[in-house]
C-alpha cells in the first residue's frame, strides 16, 4: 500500500476510534493518523492470528472491512496507550 494510503487509513481508522472511545483523547492530526496506522497493524495482526492461528505482522488495506479491523486495533491502542501512561505517573 502506499504512503497515501496509509495517510487515509491512519486518518479515517484514527478518527472513528477517537470518536468511538468513551472519554477524551487528545492529540492533533499527526497523531489521529500514527493512532490509525499503529491500529491498522495491531488489528491486522491480531486478525491474522484469529483467523490462521499464526502470529504475523501484517495490516489491513483500504477497504470497508480494512478499516473496521483498523478501528478495533486503533481501540486496543488507545486502551494500552491510557493505561502505560497511568503506570507512569504513578
Amino acid at each position: 500500500m502506499n504512503i497515501i494510503a496509509w495517510v487515509i487509513l491512519g486518518l479515517l481508522a484514527g478518527a472513528l476510534a477517537k470518536a468511538v472511545y468513551p472519554g477524551r483523547q487528545g492529540g492533533g492530526i499527526l497523531s489521529t493518523i500514527i493512532l490509525g496506522v499503529v491500529g491498522a497493524f495491531i488489528g491486522g495482526t491480531l486478525f491474522t492470528l484469529l483467523r490462521t492461528g499464526t502470529l504475523q505482522l501484517t495490516a489491513t488495506t483500504l477497504s470497508i472491512p480494512g478499516i473496521l479491523v483498523a478501528i478495533i486495533g486503533a481501540m486496543i491502542a488507545i486502551y494500552l496507550w491510557t493505561l502505560f501512561q497511568r503506570s507512569s505517573r504513578a
